[in-house]
């Protein structure tokens, strides 16, 4: 068979399989009756052609196309590696793909991202966090799309909100420090303090302590995205200080496993010595040789229900009053605290 362009078309592929141009149509977009043998027979010829479906030219047509747009803060921490596995997971299941893009906690790139990402014309789209720009806020009421915002319910959405409080969850991590008899306390953050989720933690904190008549010594804010490394870096800092605190509350897990490793390294004890704690109860906590007291939280079920949210069928509700799903979370009890 001789194919009429470099790109094979719906029509080479019929050809090939010996079908009409509408049945291939049928298989392609899973619409209509069409026997296994016939599916099967369409299926191996576009694949032995490199026939591929041109999804957005479908969606120019319909005015939609079976994209979701995700963004996220950063791919440096697995969290989010979490978080786009049950969105991919839920879409998928509904015949849909996300295309995503990420903006190191950049309001400005969050902006340029969301217009970039709507010119594809999305069913719908992912965002991180309650806060955004008039300018994202503009670009999304304007597209008329579905909103699912994910991690914070700590404020009103656009739409729809997928996740747990921040806040109670600084109050939770604070109110059990407190119970462990701790008194004065360190807090270690990174991202220049741009990630607003970890603000509003140390918020729940900090509030919490001071109820309490507890200190905070120190709010230590690295201008480097968060590590390991830089969590055993910003440690040996603060345990150097003349006023050393008796706990220290990290922004994440990474900060706190480095926390952990400074103080293995070093003979520093935990929790006699100082007592630390992190947050998202990441699964490779399960290798380390101390349990870190941290907060679990539901990062797989956030994607998986926002992905869900977005792909069903109904009307778009760009322009309705918010509404938060609270997920919760899980304060695990380790032996660093």
């Amino acid at each position: 068979m001789k194919i009429r362009n470099n790109r094979p078309t719906m029509d080479d592929v019929a050809e090939k399989a010996g079908v009409s141009q509408m049945t291939v149509s049928r298989v392609m977009n899973g619409k209509g009756y069409i026997s296994e043998e016939v599916r099967g027979r369409v299926r191996a010829a576009a694949a032995e052609i490199g026939y591929v479906q041109n999804r957005l030219a479908r969606g120019l047509r319909s005015e939609k196309t079976p994209l979701v747009a995700v963004v996220l803060p950063t791919l440096g921490n697995s969290v989010f590696n979490d978080v786009l596995s049950g969105i991919t997971d839920a879409l998928t299941q509904a015949g849909c793909r996300p295309v995503f893009g990420v903006t190191e906690y950049s309001e400005e790139k969050e902006d340029e991202l969301v217009r970039d990402l709507l010119s594809w014309r999305p069913s719908g789209i992912v965002l991180t966090g309650l806060e955004h720009s008039d300018v994202t806020r503009a670009a999304i009421a304007a597209a008329g799309v579905r909103v699912a915002e994910i991690m914070d319910i700590d404020g009103t959405p656009i739409s729809m909100a997928f996740g747990m409080s921040q806040i109670a969850a600084g109050h939770a991590t604070a109110k059990h420090m407190l119970a462990q008899g701790h008194r004065r306390f360190a807090y270690a953050g990174s991202h220049s303090g741009r990630d607003l989720r970890a603000g509003k933690r140390l918020e729940g904190f900090r509030r919490t302590l001071r109820e309490a008549g507890a200190t905070l010594l120190s709010e230590n804010i690295s201008p480097n995205p968060s590590s390991m490394m830089e969590g055993r870096r910003m440690t040996a800092e603060i345990l150097s200080r003349p006023d050393k605190p008796e706990a220290i509350y990290y922004s994440n897990d990474d900060l706190a496993t480095g926390g952990i490793m400074h103080c293995l390294s070093n003979d520093v004890r935990m929790p006699e010595d100082i007592a630390l704690a992190g947050f998202n109860g990441l699964p490779f906590l399960e290798a380390l040789p101390v349990g870190l007291t941290t907060v679990e939280t539901p990062r797989y079920e956030m994607g998986k229900q926002a992905g869900q949210f977005l792909s069903m069928p109904g009307p778009d509700l760009a322009n309705d009053t918010g509404k938060a799903i609270d997920l919760g979370f899980n304060l695990i009890a380790g032996q660093t605290c």
